[in-house]
């Protein structure tokens, strides 16, 4: 694949969920910062109505499940401005409930768009960094990638596989001079605990009550109130790609930073705890 830059954009980006939320936010900024955005939604005209006409705008219908639409989404990146420097998969959506009051069917759906949709889209714009050898491949996680929780027990999973997937790349990209980075946002004030953005499982066990049920309540009471400015964010991943040697990991948001140290914390305790039987299931030494 040869491509020929046609544009005098410091950087193009390719942004997937881009019509609302976090998605929208990063390509506001990065087109505020002069850099062309390839917009991705699965109605192209929810982008249009939000940002209009812009010379470094270019809006394409995408449902990232879909393998053949996000290879011809990319060719027709490629065709108007001859690369793609930056991808943004961010495209996803949650899940709230219980495991086991999640169904066959919803946990198929989520790991198709969450999961599978991401390798989509990554498979189809990675050609084109390796032959620059340049780009950057940022994956959206979430403080739920950090650690799992009752309630979001199968989307956690989904952005536990964002983590070991993003991971694997970060090895197998850096030594072509591409980068990949995942980013861990906490609970940012965004329409994502909304109906668009969330699935609630319709099955209620009465014996969840206390966990997941009582996480059910408290999406409720967060939603639109949560501390994170998704302005600011977007301003972070500005930062993010101007680095010289960006991070593996970008935990974004004091809770998430939180959730982390709680994490380490707790696995240290516990390992210390379990160290003997670890240990004791090693060959005895010769």
């Amino acid at each position: 694949m040869t491509t020929t830059p046609t544009t005098s954009f410091k950087r193009v980006w390719m942004i997937t969920g881009a019509s609302r939320g976090i998605g929208a936010r990063i390509a506001a900024a990065a087109l505020a910062h002069g850099d062309a955005v390839v917009a991705t939604a699965r109605d192209a005209g929810g982008i249009e109505k939000r940002f209009g006409a812009q010379p470094g705008l270019l809006p394409v219908a995408l449902d990232v499940t879909d393998e053949a639409q996000t290879a011809q989404a990319t060719a027709a990146a490629l065709a108007r401005f001859g690369r793609i420097d930056v991808l943004v998969n961010n495209a996803g959506y949650g899940l709230l409930g219980a495991v086991e009051e999640a169904s066959a069917d919803e946990v198929r759906r989520l790991y198709e768009t969450n999961v599978f949709g991401l390798l989509n889209v990554t498979r189809a714009v990675l050609p084109q960094m390796r032959e620059r050898r340049s780009g950057h491949v940022i994956n959206i996680s979430s403080l739920g990638g950090v650690r799992s929780a009752a309630g979001f027990g199968v989307y956690c999973s989904t952005k536990f596989a964002v983590e070991g997937i993003t991971e694997a790349l970060h090895a197998e990209l850096a030594p072509l001079g591409i980068h990949a980075t995942v980013v861990e946002p906490g609970y940012f004030r965004t329409e994502f605990l909304e109906g668009q953005s969330l699935v609630t499982s319709p099955r209620v066990l009465a014996d969840y009550a206390a966990s997941a049920g009582a996480v059910r309540e408290l999406a409720k009471q967060i939603s639109l109130n949560q501390p994170g400015d998704p302005e600011r964010l977007a301003q972070a991943l500005l930062t993010l790609v101007d680095a010289k040697t960006p991070p593996l990991r970008l935990p974004l948001g004091t809770d998430t930073l939180q959730a982390i140290a709680d994490k380490h914390a707790f696995v240290e305790r516990e390992t210390a705890e379990w160290r003997g039987v670890a240990a004791s299931t090693d060959f005895p030494a010769a």
